[in-house]
């Protein structure tokens, strides 16, 4: 027999969510099982998988003891000296500017060094967070920005923070501004720019298109403003307003008006970009800006907080 007492940041989850996070290695249809033979209860009663858990109710699993041994990768993050500029810290949340070519999350070819590894090495090494006394939850990042894209990233420090987050985000109440350095002068000084993006997940692309003729085709909307121009050199400097996030959706559309972003090597030909020292795209996610307009108990604080970058380097280019 095993007994788990919920904590603040299990609370608030249906009991087969909060099993399936703290028993990875359980097969979801054994799961359920026990739960329809009485092998595991809540505070002595039998439950059901809907169940909403709440902070220090007791869970009883009379289960195989194979299901609580640690799994190797359990402390994965201490393998890595945390690495962070942070730009914003409070109880709730941290707010870092990611370097370009650090990968957020682990893929096939990087297991260890990523963002959230770092942040969570910080959150371990600084006593804010200790994986031995979760049960379920573990930080998490609410946005993403591609490997070698400059910028800002949020990650939440605790599940609340983390779901109330992500609701933010979902209803755009934060306002995400991008600087990047496009090839060539846009005709017009400011507009905006609406298509539809079908992603490829083998060549990890998009393609862009102007009508929607599949259900996999995402509306993706941009709006951008020249902040300056070096004629000479062929390049602007543009501030962007994403209306909405799809995957690459800056790089794939300035590239489809004739525009694509200086060093990208995806979306346009960067073989003379690389000889001017930039081998990734000029990009940067410069800065958020909260406008917060539902009810927030426990993020409503932000709203008009604004917080930015450091200058990006490829400003340079523009003194």
């Amino acid at each position: 027999m095993h007994t788990i007492k919920i904590n603040k940041n299990d609370s608030g989850q249906r009991i087969d969510k909060f099993l399936t996070k703290k028993f990875r290695n359980m097969p979801l249809s054994l799961m359920y099982k026990y739960i329809r033979t009485k092998r595991i209860k809540l505070n002595g009663k039998r439950v059901k998988e809907s169940n909403i858990l709440m902070e220090d109710d007791v869970l009883t699993l009379f289960i195989s003891d194979e299901f609580f041994e640690k799994r190797n990768n359990d402390f994965s993050f201490m393998r890595i000296k945390p690495k962070l500029e942070i730009v914003y810290e409070d109880d709730n949340i941290l707010v870092v500017n990611k370097p370009a070519g650090l990968i957020v999350h682990s893929d096939a070819n990087e297991e260890f060094n990523t963002l959230i590894n770092h942040i969570i090495a910080y959150l371990y090494n600084t006593g804010k967070y200790n994986p031995e006394d979760e049960n379920s939850f573990t930080p998490s990042l609410c946005n993403r920005i591609d490997r070698n894209t400059q910028g800002l990233v949020i990650a939440a420090k605790n599940a609340a923070a983390l779901k109330e987050m992500n609701e933010i985000i979902k209803n755009r109440e934060v306002q995400k501004r991008y600087l990047c350095v496009v090839h060539g002068v846009p005709a017009q000084k400011s507009g905006t720019v609406k298509s539809f993006l079908k992603k490829d997940t083998d060549s990890n692309t998009v393609e862009v298109k102007q009508k929607k003729d599949s259900t996999l085709d995402r509306q993706a909307v941009t709006k951008y403003t020249v902040i300056d121009t070096d004629r000479a050199k062929n390049l602007s400097l543009l501030e962007i307003e994403l209306v909405t996030g799809r995957t690459h959706q800056i790089r794939a559309q300035m590239a489809d008006i004739g525009h694509p972003l200086l060093g990208d090597g995806k979306y346009a030909e960067n073989k003379d970009d690389r000889k001017m020292g930039f081998s990734y795209q000029a990009l940067c996610s410069y800065s958020i800006e909260f406008k917060i307009r539902s009810e927030k108990p426990v993020l409503g604080y932000l709203d008009g907080k604004y917080l930015h970058t450091p200058k990006p380097e490829f400003l340079k280019l523009f003194e």
